[in-house]
């Protein structure tokens, strides 16, 4: 055991854990230990009933325990007697396949066996709205290009600095904060890394983000659309690859007229082939498809992809190149799984190298004014149902994640599917009542 949470503990004056895992809906689900019973947990794991989460169980399947990866451990800034672990889940002494960081564990041994090690950031952007979330929390932030708003950003420095103070104290290198495109809407970004270390401060930042605001009186959303003509919450994702010691960056090529390697456009390649399939992940829920096929917001843009599509540093397209070495992957909400995220994208890029896969010619048109003339171009599912259909019948996605994996993700994503179908809205009433 190279990390001995017990010893942490008395170091650190942590007096609790959280030993936390995130379930296929993307729900942090957790269980508070006391450090007197860390070591016990740190060999066995906590122990839960699958089914009572998003995962597709049932009552009848033994013990689950979620054991904690002390590489993980966060102690939080604004309690520091309490520590956050990042857990993998096990049951019958086999890991759970359809745990999301399992999945992208799977995908980072993958890589590993080929020399490669990814890297990545994430743009995690987030609305603050008034508690009960009918409308951004600040009553004065109404400009119709409210993005970059020196006066707005600043009515909630107090909340703002808070969070960046603390992912300083932690050591995530973050280097700036803005008001974003959408009325109430910020993003803070940190320095990138590893992929699975992303994941996890991704997690622990979403945690962070909302417990900090609801000490404020305010409620912090990621939901992709929570208001219907502002723009709503990505997730960019900063994407490159490097040799196993993590020096050199495989991605990067001086002669090339973007700077990618050949490597580089076959990872490429690989998103390209099977983003329609992955939307199931990366853009999972029912609100996820009022972003990504939404009509123009006020600010004039939905900053959106509907289209699968790459350039240069143009922000119209599905993913685009600011420059050498790496390259920016717009399709993302802020309700994306983070692990299920970087395994969607690593899965997706591996498959491109395997089966050298051709990205195609780049596009240098505003997709936003000139996307609809194009004729032999794949689009991006309009639902997700859609999304989910195109995850189930892909061969890559299947072979890449798992069929144990996408066949619970798919089974609970067609279930929610139903749900929803079953629900009545305002607008059917509005709209249709008198028929």
């Amino acid at each position: 055991m190279a990390v001995d949470l017990a010893k942490i503990a008395k170091e650190k004056k942590i007096k609790y854990f959280l030993i936390s895992f995130v379930d296929l809906f993307g729900v942090l689900r957790s269980k508070l230990v006391p450090a007197r019973a860390i070591g016990g947990m740190q060999k066995a794991g906590a122990g839960f009933a699958g089914f009572a989460t998003w995962l597709d169980m049932t009552p009848a399947h033994p013990d689950m325990f979620a054991v904690p990866d002390p590489d993980s451990l966060i102690q939080l800034p604004w309690k520091p007697e309490v520590g956050w672990l990042a857990a993998d889940l096990w049951m019958d002494g086999k890991e759970v396949e359809q745990a999301p960081r399992v999945v992208l564990k799977r995908q980072i041994a993958k890589a590993a066996k080929l020399g490669y090690r990814m890297k990545t950031g994430v743009e995690c952007e987030y609305m603050l709205l008034q508690d009960d979330g009918a409308a951004p929390a600040d009553g004065r932030d109404t400009q119709i290009k409210p993005c970059y708003d020196q006066s707005a950003l600043m009515r909630q420095y107090d909340l703002i600095s808070r969070i960046c103070d603390a992912m300083i104290e932690l050591g995530w290198g973050p280097y700036q904060n803005d008001h974003e495109d959408g009325n109430g809407q910020f993003e803070m970004n940190w320095d990138y890394d590893d992929c699975l270390l992303t994941a996890d401060r991704h997690v622990f930042f979403k945690y962070m983000v909302k417990t900090l605001a609801e000490e404020h009186g305010l409620r912090a959303t990621f939901m992709p659309k929570p208001i219907p003509n502002l723009t709503g919450n990505g997730c960019h994702c900063h994407v490159s690859v490097w040799d196993m010691a993590g020096r050199k960056n495989l991605f990067d090529d001086s002669k090339d007229e973007m700077g990618l390697s050949k490597l580089a456009y076959q990872f490429l390649g690989g998103l390209v082939h099977s983003a329609d399939a992955l939307c199931a992940v990366f853009n999972p829920t029912v609100n996820s498809y009022k972003r990504i096929n939404a009509s123009v917001t006020l600010s004039g843009a939905t900053w959106s992809p509907n289209t699968i599509s790459y350039s240069g540093n143009n922000r119209t397209h599905m993913i685009r190149i600011p420059e050498a070495g790496r390259f920016e992957l717009r399709l993302m909400d802020g309700a994306a799984n983070p692990y299920l995220l970087q395994a969607g994208v690593l899965a997706a890029g591996l498959d491109g190298v395997a089966n050298k896969r051709d990205p195609g010619p780049r596009l240098d048109i505003n997709m936003y004014e000139e996307g609809h003339r194009l004729k032999r171009i794949k689009r991006l599912p309009l639902n997700l149902l859609d999304a989910v259909r195109l995850m189930d019948r892909s061969k890559v996605v299947t072979e890449g994640l798992g069929k144990e994996f996408v066949n619970a993700y798919t089974n609970l994503k067609l279930d929610e599917w139903g749900r929803y179908a079953k629900s009545l809205s305002r607008w059917e009433l509005d709209n249709t009542l008198d028929c």
